[in-house]
This record gives C-alpha cells, structure tokens and sequence, in this order.
C-alpha cells in the first residue's frame, strides 16, 4: 500500500506528447532525420506506412516503403502484412528491418531492406534476416538494430518469453549463422506481455525499453513502456532497484493519461545530438484512433532516462 501515492504522484508528471499536426496516424512508429534534413516515420500498416516532414512537427502521408509486398511474406500471412519497422543508417545506407508474421502465432519471420536515400518506393528487399517457428521458445517480430563492441546485434521479441537478441553479420544485415539466442526479458506469468523492444547506449550502460500489456485495443489498450539497464549489451538488465528484466523488473517510463491511452511501440532516435522518444497512443478523443507520440528523452544525473 505504501507504493501507491508514489504511483500515482509519478502518473501525474507523465508529459503530454509534443503538438503535432497533418498526418498523425500511425502504429510501432520508427524515425530518423535523414541526410537530406528530412524527417521519415515508418509504421505498421499499408506496405510499411511512410509519413514525412521537415519539422519534426508537421508530418504529411507519404504513401508505402514499397508499392507491393514481396512475395515472400505471403508465407507468414494471407495480405502481406508487415508489423513494427525500425530504421537506421549504416555503411552508407539505410537499412529497414520489419516483421510478418499473424496475430497469435509465433510463425514469424524479420526482414530487411536497404536504400541510398531511405526515402518510400526506394527500398530493395534482401529477405529473411530470422526467423521463428511454433517450436521456438521466442517470436521473431518487433526487430531493432544496436551496434555495441564492434558487433551488430538485433533484439526482437513479443510474448512467448519475452525479449530476445542475435547478433547479425554487418555485411548482409542478416543473423550469423547459429547465432546464439540471448534472453533479455519476460515476466513471470504467462502470456509473458512483454514486446516491442528498443536498445540504446547512454554513458557506460545499454538501456532496454520495451512495450508491457496490451495493445491495439483502442482505448482499451494497457500499453506502458518500461527500462532497465546492463554494461553488457547481452544482459543481464535490471531496473533501477536491481531486479533483473529476466524476473519481471523494469522501470516505468510512460504509461497512459488524459486522451493519451496505450502509449508504446515505441522507439529511439537522435536529432541534433537529442533524443527523442517515439511512439504510439490511442487517442481517446478521437475514437481510439493510434497516433504519433514524440517526448524529448533525457536523463537524469543517475544515468536512468525521463520523458518530458
């Protein structure tokens, strides 16, 4: 009982997301300023939804990363339905990972893209990066890059345990061969709704976001994002009060108020040496509708990150 006026007092500081205008439909969004000064947000729906902006602040539609799925995903849904991109630029060029599987299962497979300007209708699809099967302990959706010790990791992970790491080889963008599968976290009851997850360095530690609970409910949907941190970008984690990621820690970083419902899907980039914390609410006063959520990420003197 003693933890809930702190509870609520911390729900109470929770900053409104930045004022944005134009398009602002969007889902698991991913952005990154690009060379050209121009900002991209990639999203679940369409063939990777695309919205572009020069702002920062206005965002218009800007159609599809690609004009039609490739012809492969069709293994892993009947539409082409690809879920939760993450874009990043590396070797001069932009790489976009991105998921298809079908809601319930952990037949799921991460793809990868690549192009000179990161712009929509300019990706080449180069295939399956991983893959998960209904024997598999993991589910491989929700990719997202870090590079860390001279290696190329991807962390991945909905349910089905939890979060889960390979490293990639830098040259394909795709899993070493036998690449060993690292455990980040999970919760201790099932269904284990942990998913969605993002790594970053800051000083000398890597910090774990993730998506807890319930999504694509509308304004039923508990979505929180949580934290934790490791010196060692395979783990272990643990939250601020030392409890490892692996037995259900993890730090709450933004969690659902006023209109602003669900919040996560969240993702990390770098504009102007800040960072920024993008993500998805529902908005409560427009029927639930899944919008862009931007919030300066800073961090306090103790190294652990806030929202404002």
């Amino acid at each position: 009982m003693a933890l809930l006026p702190n509870t609520a007092q911390a729900a109470g500081t929770y900053p409104d997301p930045r004022p944005l205008t134009g398009q602002q439909i969007i889902h698991d969004p991913t952005v990154i300023r690009l060379k050209s000064g121009r900002y991209v947000a990639y999203s679940t729906g369409g063939v990777i939804g695309a919205r572009l902006s020069r702002d920062g602040k206005q965002w218009d539609d800007a159609g599809n990363a690609f004009a039609e799925p490739p012809s492969w995903w069709y293994e892993y849904n009947d539409t082409g339905d690809p879920w939760a991109p993450d874009i990043s630029y590396r070797a001069g060029r932009y790489w976009l990972y991105y998921a298809v599987s079908s809601w319930g299962t952990n037949h799921s497979a991460i793809g990868v893209a690549t192009s000179r300007t990161g712009l929509p209708g300019t990706w080449t699809d180069h295939g399956k990066v991983f893959a998960s099967e209904t024997t598999d302990h993991w589910n491989a959706i929700d990719p997202a890059l870090i590079k860390a010790d001279g290696k190329l990791w991807m962390s991945f992970g909905s349910y089905w345990t939890g979060i889960r790491m390979v490293e990639l080889d830098p040259g394909t963008g795709k899993a070493v061969p036998g690449t060993t599968v690292h455990h980040l976290a999970t919760r201790p009851d099932l269904p284990y709704a942990v998913e969605g997850p993002y790594i970053v360095r800051h000083g000398r530690h890597y910090y774990l976001f993730a998506s807890y609970d319930a999504c694509c409910a509308g304004v039923n949907s508990t979505y929180r994002i949580k934290v934790g941190r490791s010196t060692d970008i395979r783990g272990p984690y643990v939250d601020s009060t030392g409890k490892p990621l692996l037995e259900g820690g993890g730090d709450l970083l933004l969690e659902g108020h006023g209109r602003y419902i669900g919040t996560g899907g969240q993702s990390v980039f770098q504009d102007k040496g800040k960072d920024w914390l993008a993500y998805h609410y529902y908005d409560a006063e427009d029927n639930g509708t899944p919008k862009l959520g931007l919030n300066r990420l800073t961090w306090k003197p103790n190294g652990w990150p806030t929202v404002r």
